[in-house]
């Protein structure tokens, strides 16, 4: 029954941080309003400063979860099996209310007009997403999304250690998945006063994560990931 649980957890998990994952994707493509759980009421304090604040804490909640340290603590009170599909649930349940509670700003910073310019950028959007989406798939989509962490556990199987990966786009890029979000958050033919501090909090999350994802992952592979920093670049390709 225990395992079960577990089991099901970690699949209404993994559909909770799809939706988190999709509520970003749909507004920054002007397919979903902002602020859908204000019910038309702004915050009483100045919007940029309130969607600042929204970032930094959805940022920050992120980047401690995914430190080694907090790993190990949560998992003295809940299952080891369970601690990625908890991850993935509080970044569902965080992205949701990081776009359901963003306050529109009026104004715009640029707006392209030429039809062919704008769907060339629609199409750069595309394919930041989709690159995402590849590079989850490169390395293990279904640990990442804590899938096969409660499957194997449920099996009652043990789950071997995934290798180390440098296939694909990792041959080239270290942080792929980071590359598609910067490429989502930005290639867009009109570019709101809304979207601009989602946009900018975004990428200073993602330098500001990096620093501690690179630093953790010297710890756990050494040498080696030493030598794949000279191999491959950050968040843009270097080809040898």
């Amino acid at each position: 029954m225990k395992r079960s649980l577990i089991l099901l957890y970690g699949i209404v998990s993994y559909f909770l941080g799809v939706i988190g994952l999709a509520c970003i994707i749909l507004a920054l493509a002007g397919l979903m309003p902002y602020g859908f759980g204000l019910a038309g009421k702004g915050a009483s304090v100045d919007p940029i400063l309130w969607n600042s604040v929204l970032v930094i804490i959805w940022g920050v909640i992120h980047t401690i979860m995914a430190r080694p340290s907090f790993k190990r603590a949560l998992t003295k009170v809940i299952p080891e099996a369970a601690e990625r599909s908890t991850y993935i649930l509080v970044a569902g349940i965080t992205s949701v209310a990081l776009i359901a509670f963003w306050q529109a700003i009026p104004g715009q910073v640029w707006y392209i007009e030429a039809s062919g310019i704008a769907n060339i950028l629609w199409g750069v959007f595309v394919f930041g997403w989709v690159f995402l989406l590849g590079a989850t798939f490169a390395i293990n989509h279904f640990d990442l999304f804590g899938l096969r962490q409660v499957f194997l556990n449920f099996r009652n199987k043990p789950r071997p250690p995934l290798q180390f990966t440098k296939r694909a786009m990792y041959k080239y890029i270290r942080h792929p998945i980071q590359t598609g979000v910067l490429i989502g958050v930005w290639a867009t033919p009109t570019m709101t006063k809304t979207q601009i501090v989602l946009s900018i909090g975004f990428t200073i999350y993602i330098f500001i994560g990096l620093w501690f994802e690179e630093r953790d992952l010297i710890s756990e592979h050494g040498e080696e990931y030493l030598q794949y920093k000279k191999e491959a670049g950050s968040v843009i390709p270097k080809f040898k």
